[in-house]
């Protein structure tokens, strides 16, 4: 799995030259660096998403022992940061942020319930905003064979973000141990215990509907604030376009990207997906590449420190668990 992760970085990475070279790199270049003091305050304007983000998980955590919003808020940045900039398959990022929250809850499994919820959820929410962001390119009579394509693919993502909600309610991973520990002769009767606490902590955060919906307000609040980002850069950038366009283009992007999720950083994918959606826009290919440059740059100022502070994160965290007792009442 490393190596194909490795292969694909490579492969993305040789796609990004490429195109990068295409496109007069050195043009791109002088762009990017004329308008980095700008850029640069496009790419902090991301800790507003992020801290939407933050709110929407926070919301699924027990009431009665919700972290503070500064912990959660960590914790959004830390699974960003991983799932942004390492091979991790966007997996990683939830183990970590797991890890931060759950010395702030009683149950394991109720801290590991609420990830499961938002990363449904998010899949949901992020369809929902690509269509949205479809509808502006259709209505403004922008579509092209590519805009028929992502439409099937975001098809695809809202029946997919659907049965894993549905799967959800429905305890399939306790019906799916429970499968297994007969099969096995008992021999798995404590993973299907653990599973069935684990399903009753996820039917338990969908008897909380208010909280169900309030999450994925926030979500699409969340995916609305990240085209704020892409409207500041294209006017540091010189070419200022209409805050429609830059939510249009933000949905496709995030669309394409976390399609690509086993590449990591989405490497070449994000690039090659702001020259294609950029051209249904209107937007040439030079500025589109200096926005997919302006967007790794909030990856090095966002993310980066982000990958610091985890490593400092998990140092305190394996001293704490060597030196404390386990949260009351964790199993």
């Amino acid at each position: 799995m490393r190596n194909l992760a490795s292969l694909l970085a490579l492969a993305g990475l040789a796609l990004a030259i490429a195109l990068f070279a295409r496109d007069n790199a050195a043009s791109i270049f002088t762009q990017v660096v004329a308008a980095s003091p700008g850029l640069l305050l496009a790419a902090v304007f991301h800790v507003l998403p992020m801290t939407a983000n933050a709110r929407a998980w926070q919301r699924l955590l027990p009431r009665a022992q919700r972290p503070p919003m500064r912990v959660v808020t960590f914790a959004s940045w830390l699974r960003e940061s991983v799932n942004g900039l390492l091979p991790v398959a966007r997996i990683g990022g939830e183990i970590v942020a797991y890890r931060v929250v759950r010395r702030h809850v009683a149950l394991r499994e109720d801290a590991a319930a609420s990830l499961v919820v938002d990363m449904g959820l998010s899949v949901l929410s992020q369809a929902g905003f690509a269509l949205f962001g479809l509808a502006l390119l259709f209505a403004s009579g922008r579509t092209s064979t590519a805009a028929s394509q992502l439409l099937w693919g975001i098809g695809a993502a809202v029946a997919l973000g659907a049965a894993f909600v549905v799967a959800q309610r429905a305890g399939a991973l306790g019906a799916l141990t429970g499968t297994l520990n007969h099969l096995f002769a008992g021999r798995l009767g404590v993973v299907h215990e653990q599973s069935l606490r684990f399903d009753e902590a996820l039917r338990g955060i969908h008897r909380r509907r208010k909280d169900l919906v309030a999450c994925l307000a926030w979500q699409l609040f969340a995916w609305l604030l990240g085209a704020g980002e892409l409207w500041l850069a294209l006017h540091f950038l010189g070419r200022p376009r209409g805050i429609l366009d830059a939510v249009a283009l933000e949905a496709l992007i995030q669309a394409v990207s976390s399609a690509a999720f086993v590449v990591p950083a989405a490497l070449g994918v994000q690039e090659a997906a702001f020259l294609v959606v950029g051209a249904m826009l209107g937007i040439d290919g030079t500025t589109a590449l200096a926005l997919a440059s302006a967007r790794r740059l909030r990856d090095i100022v966002i993310f980066l420190p982000g990958l610091v502070a985890w490593h400092f994160s998990e140092t305190q965290l394996r001293t704490d668990e060597m030196t404390s007792p386990s949260p009351p009442g964790e199993r």
